[in-house]
């Protein structure tokens, strides 16, 4: 969902700056303005759904800023045992580093515009993941350490 609504911030801005013909029908400004809202909106959609979807949940927020994440990364992976990590989340991140690096592309980058946006859809779905679970990872650090401060269990 939230990298439906950059897409559709993305066409929006970009029809408006640098669209002159009419687009189906309809003038740029208006077409642009339009797609920006639909951007906006589903972005907007994506965070109260999220939210409410941890609240039901009782899924722990993520806590930290980008720089503790990235510190905890380390520790996260050398520790994913008792973390409780899946190997299968570790491979997924696996495969998209592979295709982030790899040659070969669902859209070829010779599609103007479109051509990157398989690679940006990946690396937006990749950091998202990494950030979050490093995140969790930071609480459940936390409250190992000091079990006052325990939220809800992790399942």
């Amino acid at each position: 969902m939230i990298f439906f609504s950059v897409v559709l911030t993305l066409l929006g801005l970009s029809t408006l700056l640098w669209r002159d013909d009419d687009l189906i029908g309809l003038p740029p400004v208006v077409a642009g303005s339009g797609l920006l809202v639909l951007g906006v909106a589903a972005g907007a959609l994506w965070v109260v759904r999220r939210r409410r979807r941890w609240e039901r949940a009782g899924e722990p927020r993520p806590v930290g800023n980008v720089v503790e994440r990235a510190k905890a990364l380390p520790r996260l992976l050398r520790e994913r045992k008792a973390y409780g990590l899946p190997t299968s989340t570790l491979a997924t991140w696996g495969f998209a580093v592979v295709y982030l690096v790899s040659p070969i592309d669902v859209l070829p980058e010779l599609l103007p515009i479109i051509g990157v946006t398989d690679d940006a859809g990946v690396a937006v779905w990749l950091l998202t993941s990494v950030s979050t679970v490093a995140g969790q990872y930071l609480r459940w650090e936390r409250e190992r350490r000091d079990p006052k401060q325990q939220g809800p269990k992790r399942p």
